[in-house]
């Protein structure tokens, strides 16, 4: 682990602590984490990203896959994926720190075409924990550092976060990263129809239409779909329906029908099952709690 970088994340973010921990940066698409205690369950749906760990431990869940790593192991992600994360080791003392960067394909392309040319290998994991490589940390401190300077950051930050993308394509992550950024590939594809499930998620899903857009027959989507995201197209949909309700709830103040019809559900008690059993209890319960913590907080 880069004690150094470590150093560097633990000052920055005492010195600028951010809402729920999450300090956002000058640097477009980084940001840094601080954790004085365990967290919750964290539902999210994540962009490609890389999340290099440099103290306290987490524990991350997607589909079928689950991952526990600590300091000096990075996560990678390379399709836009629900997740359920926890941070599961942090103290006063000892705080949970982190630093996520989230990943641009055009910068990958690019320096994909500058490379070798060799083609991405066969199927990998969107998801992959490995120690991190000692070149992309050293990487990340220069640009935690640049943060001191903001004068220097618009002339330089892109050329920073285009070499650590460099050193994770070279590094332990570089056949993930690979698939993530060669032009045409499946990747990609399945990219273009999850920007459209982004988009549309409260509309009925049509998989002829998403494999149009993939621009593959709908037996070769549903196969590429759950090969990139680990879930079927309907279960990304319903994940995607179900924090979106959560998040309109919790935070704009929505009853537990008027967020089911505004995700796109047709049924209500649908709506509270399926929520129940991603979210492990009822809605009407969670909207009470969370009224009962900012009662006991004003």
């Amino acid at each position: 682990m880069s004690e150094p970088l470590r150093e560097a994340v633990d000052r920055y973010t005492s010195s600028y602590p951010g809402a729920g921990g999450l300090t956002a940066t000058a640097i477009p698409g980084l940001t840094l984490v601080r954790a004085a205690a365990p967290s919750g369950l964290v539902h999210a749906i994540n962009r490609p990203l890389v999340c290099i760990v440099l103290q306290g431990s987490k524990h991350v869940t997607t589909g079928n896959q689950a991952f526990t790593f600590s300091g000096g192991a990075s996560l990678l992600i390379t399709a836009d994926m629900p997740t359920v994360s926890q941070i599961t080791e942090a103290s006063a003392e000892r705080p949970y720190l982190s630093l996520v960067l989230e990943l641009d394909t055009a910068v990958l392309a690019e320096l994909l075409t500058q490379m070798d040319g060799t083609p991405p290998p066969g199927p990998v994991h969107s998801v992959a924990v490995d120690p991190t490589d000692t070149e992309a940390a050293d990487t990340a401190l220069r640009l935690i550092r640049l943060l001191d300077r903001p004068a220097s950051i618009a002339m330089l930050q892109a050329q920073l976060v285009r070499e650590l993308h460099y050193w994770l394509l070279l590094g332990r992550h570089g056949a993930a990263m690979r698939v993530l950024g060669w032009p045409g590939g499946h990747a990609e594809h399945i990219a273009h129809a999850v920007a459209v499930l982004r988009a549309e998620y409260a509309h009925p899903l049509s998989i002829e239409r998403l494999a149009a857009v993939a621009g593959m027959s709908p037996s070769s989507f549903h196969l590429h779909f759950r090969g990139v995201t680990s879930l079927s197209p309907i279960q990304f949909q319903k994940q995607l329906r179900l924090i979106e309700a959560r998040r309109l709830m919790l935070a704009e103040g929505f009853g537990a029908g008027r967020a089911a019809y505004a995700v796109g559900y047709e049924s209500v008690p649908q709506f509270t099952r399926e929520y129940g059993r991603m979210f492990g209890q009822s809605p009407a319960r969670e909207i009470r709690q969370a009224r009962v913590q900012i009662g006991s907080a004003a």
